[in-house]
């Protein structure tokens, strides 16, 4: 990604995606469909660590909590949507209607032609998919340098508000220096661990919320609308993190994430402790699970925002989301058919990776600040000697010049 355009690399990325999802409508057997779907997940891949660039290159530091809020929110329709929009049938007069006032998707379900309802359901996202990759092609600059609509002048002001990042903006050269220092540095590795306590829950709620909810007593129908909260709560909490993070004062942001993690906690906490015969407060609980979500989404940010030098701040966000993926892929074995309905396992393994999450916060939060207060003795020393001046001309040298977070002098971490 960063030796070609960057926008049109991810455009291609999401077409072929798409096209891979709509290629799974023809598979006859499980190898193919198996195959199809590695090959789809290889192309998917390169989503999130491309909207972490993007954010880091359009916008300053102050704004990337809000922008990534905005993107990763979509997650939250998606639960609401995909529960409806896999559903085969409905029998209920009264739940059919219901089904189609929330979710104009169930139809994909209620097609009755030659293929089967699970066929035309990839069929009809993917190509939704490769449509939206075409329209990125088109649209999504590559850079700020080539956003349509400016003035050189106007392009130039794009620029210059970056300054105060000192991330640097695009560079197509890999430097290999950079890659060695966030191999070498301990704080990519606490964002790989973090990307894995917050995956091991994410994919147990995301991929097994249905068996939970329906566990509690509830048929399909029932827990396919019963999902729609959950991802519509999953919108309200990004939300809430986002304007909390807007409002409260500069370097707050593992705070917040710490806040949001105490509502996750104390429902997993209720939901294992709740009676057996208790299906409201339980589901009450499993819902108020959602709100780490605002903390992993703030926590990305501490990413873009701390990361300088283009090589490091791509394989560091790279990174995370291995992490992730490894989570993603433990978080299924935590969910035993024999536990069902409550699932012990699996929600004790949400409530430990939570803690664990809760407590990253405050390594991040002191390692930002004993990193700023080495920075500030390094800056006092350059300024001894003659060598840093604190002007504007000193602040544009650095802001540009593609360094890394520790070669930068003038750079400061946020927390």
């Amino acid at each position: 990604m960063q030796r070609t355009p960057p926008a049109w690399y991810l455009s291609i990325n999401i077409f072929l995606w798409g096209a891979l999802l709509m290629c799974q409508t023809a598979a006859g057997s499980f190898t193919v469909l198996v195959v199809l779907r590695v090959l789809s997940g290889a192309f998917e891949a390169i989503a999130d660590p491309a909207f972490m660039l993007f954010t880091s290159m359009f916008y300053t530091r102050e704004e990337q909590p809000s922008r990534i809020s905005a993107w990763y929110a979509w997650n939250g329709i998606g639960v609401a949507g995909g529960g409806l929009i896999g559903e085969f049938k409905f029998k209920d007069a009264l739940c059919l209607t219901i089904a189609k006032f929330l979710w104009p998707g169930y139809g994909i379900g209620q097609i009755r032609g030659s293929l089967s309802s699970w066929r035309y359901e990839f069929l009809i996202v993917g190509a939704l998919c490769t449509s939206w990759g075409i329209a990125l092609f088109i649209l999504l600059p590559n850079s700020p340098t080539e956003i349509r609509g400016f003035t050189h002048q106007e392009r130039l002001m794009l620029i210059a508000r970056m300054r105060s990042n000192q991330t640097g903006i695009n560079n197509n050269k890999v430097e290999w220096y950079q890659i060695r220092e966030a191999l070498m540095d301990y704080k990519t590795w606490l964002f790989m661990l973090m990307g894995f306590v917050s995956a091991v829950p994410n994919g147990g709620i995301s991929n097994f919320s249905t068996l939970v909810i329906q566990g509690l007593g509830f048929d399909r129908l029932g827990t396919a609308l019963l999902g729609i909260p959950q991802g519509v709560l999953v919108v309200i909490w990004i939300g809430l993190g986002a304007v909390a993070n807007h409002y409260m004062p500069p370097n707050s942001r593992t705070l917040v994430c710490a806040a949001f993690m105490i509502p996750t906690m104390a429902g997993a906490l209720g939901f294992l402790l709740a009676p057996p015969d208790a299906y409201v407060g339980r589901l009450i609980c499993f819902y108020l699970t959602g709100s780490y979500q605002a903390s992993f989404v703030i926590c990305l940010s501490l990413i873009t925002s701390n990361t300088g030098g283009h090589s490091k701040r791509m394989i560091v966000s790279g990174i995370i989301w291995f992490g992730s993926c490894v989570g993603s892929i433990a978080s299924p074995f935590f969910y035993k058919t024999s536990q069902a309905p409550s699932y012990q396992l699996g929600i004790g393994s949400l409530l430990i990776t939570n803690f664990i999450e809760f407590i990253l916060f405050f390594v991040f939060r002191f390692a930002f600040k004993w990193e700023n207060r080495r920075k500030e003795e390094i800056r006092s020393a350059l300024r001894e000697s003659g060598t840093l001046r604190d002007d504007s001309a000193a602040l544009n040298a650095t802001a540009f010049q593609n360094l890394t977070d520790k070669e930068n002098p003038n750079f400061v971490y946020c927390y």
